[in-house]
């Protein structure tokens, strides 16, 4: 059984860890994108992997989903003793990792409830629609309108559903905020809340560091690739230089 979550502790060292993330190395063609980066997640705990623009945080939850850019070069990725870096994307997603990208991949032409039920049409499945509709009531109304008419938050909404569809263990999120009302913000991170309560563990990667902070147990801090803090999300939002410095709030 892994070791109790410690949000006080700093985890890039410790030991088991639910998804382990050792001395990775990822590149673009020849750009060195991302430089050396470690870090742990214990199981149900939400991650935020914040920085810079360009710090390297998309190409690290790409790496972490292995996806084919950017090409992992050197290091090690675990989830619950299953060897991620030996794996490809489509393995990745069958051994409980899922990629919610930023442009949220709306399959035009198929309703909210298609998009859900294409997600199911292979095995590992996940939530029924009807627990999906449950924490998604918007959803639940709108399930025969195309998914791509619905708003920004609705479609945020449906794509963090479409991976709750599969039986997965890492939801990783790359800027769910963005361009969404402060008021939608609050709404999906309740979701979250509520996803992190059921077991599952994620990695938010996230401009809005404060809305994602307040929603995290811990924080990891990427400036060029490379870790600069791995700590209590608290602690970052206590620390004003910190954030200065590498987060420019």
């Amino acid at each position: 059984m892994n070791a109790p979550f410690n949000k006080n502790a700093n985890n890039a060292a410790t030991h088991p860890a639910f998804l382990s993330v050792w001395e990775v190395e990822a590149y673009y063609g020849e750009s060195y994108i991302v430089q050396n980066v470690s870090f742990n997640i214990h199981e149900g705990e939400i991650l935020a992997l914040l920085g810079r623009n360009g710090a390297g945080k998309t190409s690290t939850l790409r790496t972490i989903a292995r996806m084919d850019d950017p090409a992992l070069h050197h290091g090690e990725i675990w989830l619950d003793h299953q060897p991620l870096h030996q794996m490809k994307s489509h393995q990745a997603a069958a051994a409980g990792i899922a990629l919610v990208p930023e442009d949220r991949r709306i399959i035009p032409g198929l309703t909210v409830e298609e998009n859900l039920q294409l997600a199911q049409i292979a095995p590992p499945i996940g939530w029924a629609l009807d627990r999906i509709y449950e924490l998604f009531p918007r959803l639940g109304e709108r399930r025969k309108q195309e998914g791509v008419t619905l708003s920004g938050g609705e479609q945020q909404m449906l794509a963090i559903a479409r991976a709750l569809a599969r039986d997965i263990k890492v939801l990783l999120l790359d800027e769910p905020y963005e361009g969404l009302a402060p008021v939608i913000v609050q709404e999906i991170a309740k979701t979250l809340n509520i996803i992190r309560d059921q077991g599952i563990t994620t990695v938010i990667v996230e401009q809005n560091a404060i809305a994602a902070l307040k929603l995290a147990d811990r924080a990891v801090i990427l400036d060029t690739g490379t870790v600069v803090f791995d700590g209590s999300a608290s602690e970052v939002l206590e620390n004003d230089k910190l954030r200065a410095e590498y987060l420019a709030i």
